[in-house]
């Protein structure tokens, strides 16, 4: 991208004022969006993105700055105008950069770039058409496809000097159902560290069969009742709400600065023995994955919590400073535009050993939910609010009838202590996560679980 040489000036410059650690992140980014409402082509973009970010330490001091400009001028005069602020002291020496080889973890068949854009519309006119005919009230189908290609090149100061290769692409489907007055919808969004072929490869009679059916079943729900039950929630999606109320107090972004319900608690017993909590960026070709983070770190296998007892946290370059410890290749940011800070990448619940009809039958009288919807978190102490997508009741260990309005509302670390019964039968869903760092493909998982008591807001009494 840039001549290591141009490099090695631009992170000599950044420490020119007594930073003792500089970093040079380079990016370029190929995007291609397509949306489809109402059977046309209603979007169609493609898009580049190049830039370079430049950050500096000092001690605790963390200053970043970014820039377009790709000359070896400009790139210095941004890097000694970052060093500025930097109050000086330190005794930053540039080590030789020694170029590192990413092994990489996931196969990609068809860079989206190669592939024409009516392939990639023939896929989702299929989708289109599968979801419509699913049921007479399927009254409108949405659906985006994207897909990106990123190229990245991190040095610092230290002699690291790596490049690599993300690959992501998505299909997502939102199918509106209507019956006489009454309007309910559905979404399914697949996505994956792959090229075209996962596309191309989907079960479009799955995924945009259940977003269809998901809006038909809604129709036909009765109100959820309000109170305190014992509440199943399914696999795949349904840890976003673990991601959200436990993930991010987790992270060091948070953890250092003691803003999380988990800070300084490293041995402590936070979850029943059955609760295992894991983040694991080196999943082949997960929507979460990565080869190295965005601080040029190989990710790894994180585990959090082990058998109930919180193990570790997730924990960038700066705040590994902070709490005086080890990165765990966990940094993470949305483009050059954002400093990074420490993120989840595939973050999941481990399988237990109950089956989903053990969990199900031992249940007299409760909730399931099917399917997870949006929610609302607030991280330092775990406080949530989340709506359910797909909800039943459950009557004599038995699914009885759907559910519309359903709400879940607790603290994640105290729903985490009652979870008792943990399935067997694992799985991933692909999201977008937002924070400090920008918004990020994250993968939220686990299997089918039981937490003993969650208040659930509905739309009349018990």
């Amino acid at each position: 991208m840039i001549k290591q040489s141009i490099i090695e000036n631009v992170l000599e410059a950044a420490l020119s004022t007594g930073g003792d650690f500089s970093e040079v992140f380079i990016e370029d980014k190929f995007v291609n969006s397509i949306e489809l409402q109402s059977d046309k082509v209603e979007k169609s973009i493609s898009g580049r993105d190049f830039g370079i970010g430049i950050r500096i330490f000092s001690g605790l001091q963390n200053v970043y700055t970014y820039t377009s400009d790709f000359t070896e001028e400009g790139l210095i005069e941004a890097a000694k105008r970052a060093a500025l602020a930097i109050s000086g002291g330190g005794n930053g020496i540039i080590h030789p950069l020694q170029k590192e080889i990413v092994q990489p973890i996931h196969t990609i068949a068809q860079l989206p770039q190669t592939v024409e854009h009516a392939r990639k519309v023939a896929v989702m006119r299929k989708a289109n058409e599968i979801a419509k005919s699913y049921d007479e009230r399927i009254r409108q189908v949405g659906l985006r496809y994207v897909d990106e290609e990123q190229h990245v090149l991190i040095a610092n100061s230290e002699g690291k000097f790596v490049e690599d290769q993300r690959v992501h692409s998505r299909l997502a489907i939102q199918s509106t159902a209507m019956d006489g007055g009454e309007m309910q919808s559905g979404f399914y969004g697949p996505g994956a560290h792959a090229g075209f072929e996962f596309i191309e490869n989907l079960d479009l009679q799955h995924y945009a069969g259940e977003a269809s059916r998901i809006a038909v079943t809604m129709l036909g729900a009765d109100e959820c009742p309000s109170g305190k039950f014992p509440v199943i929630i399914d696999n795949e999606f349904g840890g976003v709400i673990f991601h959200e109320a436990c993930g991010h107090g987790l992270e060091a972004t948070s953890v250092a600065k003691n803003n999380s319900v988990f800070a300084n608690r490293i041995g402590e017993k936070v979850a029943p023995d059955i609760v295992t909590y894991i983040d694991d960026g080196t999943l082949p070709n997960e929507w979460g994955s990565l080869s190295i983070d965005d601080e040029g770190e190989k990710t790894r296998k994180n585990v959090l919590i082990e058998n109930g007892i919180l193990k570790g946290y997730m924990i960038d370059k700066f705040n590994a400073r902070r709490m005086n410890t080890e990165a765990t290749g966990s940094s993470r940011r949305q483009s050059y535009r954002f400093n990074p800070t420490s993120r989840m990448t595939n973050t999941y619940i481990a399988p237990g050993q109950s089956t989903p009809e053990e969990i199900i039958s031992s249940t007299e009288n409760g909730i399931y939910a099917k399917y997870m919807g949006g929610g609302q978190v607030n991280p330092a102490t775990g406080d949530y609010n989340f709506a359910v997508a797909e909800a039943y009741l459950v009557k004599d260990g038995k699914i009885d009838r759907p559910l519309r309005g359903a709400t879940l509302i607790g603290n994640g670390a105290k729903t985490l202590q009652m979870v008792d019964k943990v399935g067997n039968n694992l799985a991933h869903g692909a999201g977008m996560c937002g924070s400090v760092s920008g918004s990020l493909p994250v993968n939220v998982g686990q299997p089918m679980l039981r937490v003993s008591e969650i208040t659930v807001g509905g739309t009349k009494g018990e």
